[in-house]
């Protein structure tokens, strides 16, 4: 190697020292480098750290350049994800797929996030819904408070327009026959896909040819500040009570477990998971329960609920019937029948039952069966004798 103009003149051992020290120094000053843009590097993540969480200052550069993406440290878009309700009702989940979904539960009963609870209508039918513009009505100006929903024949096309409640509220439905287990699966399925919104927290089953009677807000006061739900389920004895049982239900289901009830209900949010998750009782109604002997949706989630969770239940209905007639299906009222008299008959001389255990005269919100030619003197009589549509 020649010797450089600084070697230039000097003695060989001298320029071997000198030579050595430089290549000693070298690794030493790349160490020190490298140690000052660790320490600056890690001094500005605290710094950036704390500001963060005490001041919520974001690197405005990297906001600015892309605007598109979010901070990793917006912790509140991460928690919406979780209680969002879902933008449109429509998915493709199996029942499967949709029932394990909606059995999720928070074990921290409150919430980090301020929630309004809501009442889901649950709507099962085979079509339209004739009385949909009362209902129209009884929903005015209470968005907050409600959710929608509609289980139809997956052949039915529903027309509302888009100014509708009931726009685009169909979810994804199968075919429902009366007797069949098939119809309890329809109203799991609603179920279900009404949890899916984490701010519904009470769920009524209603037909098309269910009415409100009663306006909104006394609905909302009287299901929102109940103790209980309101399913009936009574221990009926003789042929279409006990004399439905079948022995081989055993061990799961006893005769003294055995309950009767009405198929239209409305229950709280705990229950209505139960309902969803359920895989101990239904294969044996669904294998012993068939029609002509046994109607299911007369008994399933009324014997389930009456084994899991009887103190829950006010064991009646809310939804006014007449089965004076005779029949295996209540009666039916239609325009001739609509008048004062016939209400004040369901509000006013009903018998008195229990709210919260102490006794009351308003026993019922919604009434049934009505047919669609009722519709136009409903609509007459609805402001001044159910306080609907003032």
């Amino acid at each position: 190697m020649l010797p450089t103009r600084l070697e230039e003149g000097k003695d060989p051992a001298a320029i071997a020292t000198l030579r050595v020290t430089h290549t000693r120094q070298f690794p030493l000053r790349l160490l020190q480098f490298f140690l000052l843009f660790l320490i600056i590097g890690i001094g500005g993540s605290f710094l950036s750290m704390y500001m963060i969480r005490h001041f919520g200052i974001y690197n405005v550069a990297f906001v600015q350049s892309s605007s598109s993406r979010k901070p990793c440290f917006q912790r509140p878009a991460v928690v919406e994800n979780w209680f969002k309700a879902p933008s449109s009702l429509l998915h493709s989940m199996s029942d499967v797929e949709l029932f394990w979904r909606a059995s999720f539960v928070p074990r921290i009963q409150s919430y980090p996030f301020k929630r309004t609870p809501k009442i889901a209508f649950m709507f099962l039918t085979k079509g339209p819904l004739p009385m949909a513009p009362l209902w129209e009505r009884f929903f005015k100006g209470h968005e907050k408070l409600y959710s929608i929903y509609v289980h139809s024949l997956p052949s039915y096309n529903a027309d509302f327009p888009p100014s509708s409640v009931f726009y685009r509220r169909q979810i994804p439905s199968q075919v429902a026959e009366w007797g069949m287990m098939s119809m309890c699966d329809a109203e799991r399925r609603l179920l279900a896909n009404a949890l899916l919104d984490i701010s519904n927290e009470w769920f009524v089953l209603l037909s098309e040819a269910c009415i409100p009677i009663q306006n909104f807000s006394i609905v909302y006061r009287y299901l929102s500040r109940s103790r209980y739900s309101f399913m009936g389920a009574v221990d009926e004895l003789g042929p279409y009570g006990r004399g439905r049982y079948e022995e081989n239900m055993k061990p799961e289901i006893n005769l003294s477990d055995w309950r009767k009830g009405s198929q239209w209900f409305e229950i709280n949010r705990e229950l209505a998971v139960r309902i969803v998750e359920d895989r101990t009782y239904y294969p044996k109604l669904k294998e012993f329960c068939v029609p002509h002997k046994c109607y299911v949706d007369e008994h399933y989630f009324q014997t389930m609920l009456n084994i899991n969770t009887p103190h829950l239940l006010a064991n009646r209905s809310l939804t006014y019937v007449d089965w004076s007639r005779g029949g295996a299906h209540p009666a039916t009222f239609g325009k001739n029948d609509i008048k004062e008299e016939f209400f004040k008959k369901i509000l006013q001389d009903q018998k008195t039952c229990l709210y919260n255990n102490q006794p009351t005269s308003l026993c019922f919100l919604f009434a049934r069966k009505f047919s669609p030619n009722a519709l136009g003197a409903l609509l007459d009589l609805a402001p001044k004798v159910l306080g609907i549509g003032n």
